[in-house]
């Protein structure tokens, strides 16, 4: 039988009790907790998650401010491409940031991800990744930065690899940036490699003694294309990932165009923002902002001068939730628009660091 032990109970003018000390519940570790037969409104201390709890007739239910969910968009930085100086050829394009969603489909077109269940009152981190820098001559692009949701981490976009005896392997990352060509009888760089559920892997570069190009970067739904020998080979951007999280689809995340060496049309970059390769003399055109997409390869300089390989675009994170919660922005995040309605929810598209909280 159980027995109530107390020094002194008393009672107010509306009928409720008073103790003069804290109230201990009766402390259980999840195990202890579950072989209680257990009736609505019993309460313990859970000792193995240090908090307490109250059984509603079915489950056990933490105490404090109701959950309510959230569903994200984080997209981290593109890579950038890379560019090529005199007497160089294709330099790879960049691969996009890792894609990761719960709401649609996911990187690498895999599933949609759990949607956090979060609480008011409590900052959330944010961080938007920046996209990499193009290289020049012999220098690799620079791959993305990572972008971050309170535990959701997306990887930054790999670097195009450069041309040269042996060209270099693009950078792994969300997605990988795409093979340098090479110079006679040497050996082309790789595609680098995509990381799961984020990103596909970058193209192939290429020598075939009378070609030189590039692969192209790596998107978030496509893998970029391997060089091929040919006039104008340089291999396209793989393609980036459509998603409704904004109420209308918009897609974004493409790889970077790999570039080659003739006068011809210049690889395109992927759907999604990925930067175009650059034509003959020309510098490749960037990933564009707020897509995560990587920049393009640079295009042979003919007898001199330098020609970069295109930026990553700089990622994002977007954010869904009831239109009955409220954000707020700190730390130095910013949202161009600000929040916005569809149907019954509101969304968000965050484009600076900072830490996000609801009311």
């Amino acid at each position: 039988m159980s027995e109530l032990k107390t020094n002194k109970i008393s009672t107010n003018d509306q009928n409720n009790v008073a103790i003069d000390n804290a109230l201990g519940l009766k402390s259980y570790d999840t195990a202890g907790r579950d072989a209680l037969t257990s009736a609505a409104g019993d309460m313990i201390y859970n000792s193995t998650t240090n908090k307490p709890q109250i059984y509603n007739g079915s489950a056990w239910e933490d105490f404090g401010p109701a959950g309510f969910d959230v569903d994200f968009l984080v997209i981290a930085g593109g890579g950038g491409g890379r560019g090529n100086s005199a007497g160089n050829y294709g330099g790879g394009g960049g691969g996009a940031g890792g894609y990761r969603t719960s709401y649609g489909v996911s990187g690498a077109d895999s599933s949609s991800e759990t949607t956090p269940t979060l609480v008011t009152s409590t900052s959330y981190t944010v961080t938007v990744g920046a996209g990499g820098a193009g290289g020049a001559a012999q220098n690799n692009g620079v791959n993305g930065s990572n972008s971050v949701f309170n535990t959701i981490t997306s990887t930054g976009g790999g670097y195009g690899g450069y041309y040269w005896f042996s060209g270099s392997s693009g950078g792994n990352g969300g997605s990988g940036g795409g093979g340098g060509a090479a110079d006679n009888n040497q050996s082309a760089g790789n595609g680098g490699t995509g990381t799961a559920n984020q990103g596909r892997d970058g193209g192939n570069g290429l020598n075939n003694q009378t070609y030189y190009p590039a692969g192209g970067g790596g998107g978030a739904s496509t893998a970029g294309s391997n060089a091929s020998g040919s006039a104008n080979g340089g291999g396209a951007g793989g393609n980036g990932l459509a998603s409704t999280i904004t109420g209308s689809s918009v897609t974004r995340a493409g790889g970077g165009g790999g570039a080659d060496y003739t006068s011809g049309t210049a690889s395109g970059g992927g759907t999604g923002g990925g930067g175009d390769a650059g034509n003959v003399g020309a510098s490749a055109t960037n990933g564009t902002q707020y897509t995560g997409s990587g920049g393009g390869g640079g295009g042979w300089t003919g007898s001199g001068g330098t020609k970069t390989g295109g930026n990553g675009g700089k990622g994002v994170v977007i954010l869904r939730y009831p239109s009955d919660y409220t954000i707020t922005l700190a730390g130095g995040a910013t949202s161009t628009d600000g929040e916005q309605t569809d149907g019954t929810d509101k969304y968000i598209q965050i484009e600076t660091s900072g830490t996000v909280s609801f009311a």
